[in-house]
């Protein structure tokens, strides 16, 4: 039986526009909401996500995170 869908933690986010729109598409693909899409990726992070790609781009982006604050 699925566990019921609900939204019950809130918390603010800030995020680049580069990520708000991959957001907002990847929902609209999907046929979700932004905050039902946060939620998928998620509670599906491990099988959503490649680990030698995460890591590795995980690795570039906290490179550049200096120059991206500034």
């Amino acid at each position: 039986m699925p566990k019921r869908l609900r939204l019950t933690r809130r918390f603010p986010v800030a995020m680049t526009n580069d990520a708000y729109r991959s957001l907002h598409r990847f929902a609209a693909e999907a046929g979700i909401t932004p905050d039902e899409a946060l939620t998928f990726l998620f509670e599906h992070f491990g099988s959503v996500t490649h680990h030698e790609n995460l890591n590795h781009r995980l690795r570039l982006f906290k490179a550049e995170l200096g120059e991206r604050k500034a």
